[in-house]
């Protein structure tokens, strides 16, 4: 038995304990990382660069890309690190530093999301409004209140979280420093107030969700009235790739977090956090730019500035 106060580290879960699956999880890992920050980041510098991209949809884009940079960079390193040392030690600061990174980018992703709905029901169904209720001003204050709000739901649980004393050892049933894997630890009868909290948050999540899904009823039905087929194909390739990162977010992370106890186990937690932690931030950028023609062309262009300015550095360094 211990408390908080006498906890220096804990112990991540293993994938395995055998030396090659070790190795073997650290590279797939390291692929997963590099094709992650190789996708968002160029969006990021797609859109950075090309001022036919700096509308207020892309613009959104981009956040949701830095979002997925920070929250895939919060726990795929740490892991990676621990196959390759075989090790499964996190200090206790940097626990309480990767589950507040992690809430606080995976919250504000969330909210992203439901003001990346608004936008598409905007430009969709009260198109002739666009430009007054989505200016550049607007836009800024609903990407900075989607960080803000994610900021302050991830402090409020990790002060919660981390103030609770702990009673049953520091060996966590997770691959990083997830919350409720952290109350598993606590005190009996102590994790009450962080209870009441989370019910909070499912409830403004909640909200959300019914937000989201009101507006895509709304978009869905005026697609459906638009006369030209060309025009219904265009709205509908804007939508869909919102709606299918939205779906995989809150899929995942509602049957993570709402299954029911007779079927949890630590192998389906492991694979349900991976699916909700480490999938959506690779495979976003390919869900946005797969259908997407205004995206295409610059990422096209920004990897051709890449490989011309490598050529480049080759052709100097030989010399």
């Amino acid at each position: 038995m211990s408390n908080s106060s006498s906890i220096t580290h804990f112990l991540l879960l293993a994938f395995t304990e055998t030396r090659e699956l070790q190795l073997l999880h650290f590279w797939l890992s390291l692929a997963i990382y590099l094709a992650a920050l190789l996708g968002n980041g160029l969006i990021v510098t797609a859109i950075a660069c090309d001022h036919r991209l700096h509308t207020p949809m892309y613009f959104f884009l981009l956040n949701l890309s830095l979002l997925d940079l920070g929250s895939i960079s919060t726990t795929l390193p740490k892991s990676m690190a621990n196959s390759l040392g075989d090790t499964r030690d996190i200090s206790y600061m940097g626990c309480a530093a990767q589950a507040f990174l992690f809430v606080f980018l995976m919250s504000a992703e969330f909210f992203l999301l439901t003001v990346m709905a608004y936008d598409r029901y905007v430009a969709i169904c009260t198109p002739l409004h666009y430009g007054t209720l989505l200016g550049s001003r607007a836009c800024a204050h609903m990407a900075a209140a989607a960080w803000a709000g994610g900021f302050l739901n991830a402090l409020l649980h990790t002060a919660s979280t981390f103030s609770l004393p702990l009673c049953h050892g520091n060996a966590l049933g997770q691959f990083f420093c997830e919350i409720p894997q952290i109350l598993k630890l606590s005190c009996s009868g102590t994790y009450l107030r962080e209870v009441g909290i989370l019910v909070v948050s499912a409830c403004l999540v909640f909200g959300c969700f019914v937000f989201i899904l009101f507006s895509y009823v709304q978009i869905f039905r005026a697609v459906l009235r638009l006369p030209s087929e060309q025009g219904r194909h265009k709205a509908f390739s804007t939508c869909l790739p919102h709606l299918a990162v939205v779906s995989l977010y809150i899929g995942t992370g509602t049957f993570a977090y709402l299954k029911p106890p007779s079927i949890s186990s630590p192998s389906l937690d492991l694979v349900l956090a991976v699916l909700y932690s480490v999938v959506p931030p690779a495979v976003n950028p390919l869900i946005y730019s797969m259908r997407n023609q205004e995206l295409k062309q610059p990422i096209k262009q920004v990897i051709s500035w890449i490989f011309v300015t490598i050529n480049k550095l080759s052709i100097t360094l030989q010399k």
